[in-house]
């Protein structure tokens, strides 16, 4: 079988990779070793936020009377877990349905790269098949990383694929790790009635993002009953009575937890081992595939994209990586009209799914002036936002970043009510190079959430009207 392009993995790095590519009429094939869709859709991005609505709901039935509605109730854990296995079956399906559309091969089975141009899977039967390719594009993704003092059993030390189809719903949980899927588990099983505590090697929790988002999230948190302990780190564990037994190292001493699981949530490791890298020299550094601006690796003719490649380990950064670089193979195969542009990794939106939402994109407050600008900050809190005040979500804040010399607009950091949704004003203003004179004349619907940012910006130049 001999192809133009084929695609290793099928998560929404190769999956979009390979439509890019039969769109520029490439004959195109795509190996998934598991189900369409890769992990995104099967156990991450989809099926978790379909897992955060239910806790959302069950928030509002809590809070109902706030409202000004009598309601009571109670969850159905089972049912949520096979609600959001449902929403993941959907959007496989979906992908299964664009590989037809697009008239993409589709191979099961295990690829590995057997040289240039030489792609070898083992189907589950343990047969295996050649298939050839003038161009391979590896996105193997990336899996829940194991740390030698947190070793997981799946049943009372888990992942985050275990933890989205626990057959019966936990009394208590430790959560080790605070990034977005840590503090997204916490936030879910919290709100089903699960004695949570978030676990942080760090000073703070969501260690990523600024300051005053992580200060405010963990005020949320802990306001909403879970235990959060920074400067904390889990030295061991005892499974082999009912629950888990943690020893965790703080500041003033050594203390031991107890609960029914452990939910490790310390990062990912990316899928590399066994796909044929170290027989053909291909490159590797820190446990990644070493790529160039268009993400040819050290093997001419073999990509990589997404968590298997240097960059943040999001699904939309993957997504754009994945039509950068057949977009680059086009041009040069003359398909495409023009050389693509290199991605701005300076530019990327991070968006964290709890309650309340973080989204966020560009310096940080502290990033900003470690890089030697000088600048101008507005912050405007959700509580004298008139549409976060209907809809009872008046928790957190919008902050701004602006270079004080020429009106850069340098970061945007936020967290509460559906910010994830209007982050993308910043992405866009931002790659238009636009300063804050064109936002401010920029006319924001009201009552919404997004005017919130035009009123940080008239904070940050001393012209708030709203506060």
């Amino acid at each position: 079988m001999a192809y133009d392009v084929i695609v290793l993995g099928s998560g929404p790095g190769g999956y979009v990779a390979a439509i890019r590519a039969a769109q520029l009429g490439f004959k195109t094939a795509i190996v998934e070793k598991e189900s369409l869709g890769g992990i995104c859709l099967n156990w991450g991005c989809i099926p978790t936020k379909a897992l955060l609505k239910s806790a959302q709901v069950m928030e509002y039935v809590k809070h109902a009377k706030d409202y000004g509605i009598e309601a009571s109730g109670t969850h159905n854990f089972e049912a949520v877990v096979k609600r959001s296995r449902g929403v993941a079956d959907k959007m496989s399906k979906g992908v299964q349905f664009l590989m037809k559309k697009n008239k993409i091969e589709v191979i099961m089975g295990f690829g590995k790269v057997k040289g240039k141009g030489q792609l070898e899977v083992t189907k589950t039967d343990g047969s295996k098949t050649l298939v050839e390719g003038k161009h391979i594009i590896i996105a193997t993704g990336a899996r829940s990383r194991e740390l030698p003092n947190l070793k997981q059993d799946g049943k009372k030390v888990i992942g985050y694929r275990e933890a989205m189809t626990l057959p019966v719903q936990p009394k208590s949980m430790i959560v080790v790790g605070s990034g977005a899927i840590g503090v997204e588990f916490a936030y879910f099983y919290n709100s089903m009635g699960t004695k949570v505590t978030i676990v942080e090697f760090l000073p703070r929790i969501v260690p990523v993002e600024d300051e005053d988002v992580s200060k405010e999230l963990e005020k949320q948190f802990k306001k909403n009953g879970i235990e959060v302990m920074t400067n904390a780190s889990v030295e061991s564990l005892d499974t082999s009575g009912n629950g888990v037994k943690a020893k965790v190292k703080t500041a003033s001493g050594e203390v031991t937890l107890e609960a029914d699981v452990v939910l490790s949530a310390v990062g990912i490791a990316a899928n590399i081992e066994g796909i044929g890298l170290e027989e053909n020299n291909i490159k590797t550094d820190k446990g990644k595939i070493v790529v160039d601006k268009f993400y040819q690796t050290s093997l001419p003719g073999i990509y990589a994209i997404g968590d298997c490649a240097p960059g943040p380990a999001l699904a939309h950064v993957a997504s754009k990586e994945g039509i950068i670089c057949v977009e680059n193979i086009g041009y040069n195969e003359k398909k495409y009209n023009h050389q693509p542009e290199p991605l701005d990794y300076g530019n990327i939106p991070g968006c964290t799914y709890c309650t309340p939402e973080i989204a966020s994109v560009g310096f940080t407050e502290k990033a900003a002036k470690e890089a030697g600008y000088e600048i101008k900050v507005g912050k405007f809190p959700l509580s004298a936002s008139g549409k976060a005040s209907a809809a009872g979500a008046t928790e957190g804040f919008v902050k701004v970043i602006f270079d004080a010399k020429y009106g850069e607009w340098l970061g945007t950091h936020m967290i509460g009510y559906n910010v994830t949704e209007i982050i993308v004003e910043t992405v866009v203003a931002r790659k238009l190079e636009t300063t804050h004179h064109e936002v401010l004349n920029s006319i924001h619907p009201h009552p919404t959430i997004s005017e919130s940012v035009k009123d940080a910006i008239e904070v940050a130049y001393g012209e708030a009207i709203h506060l």
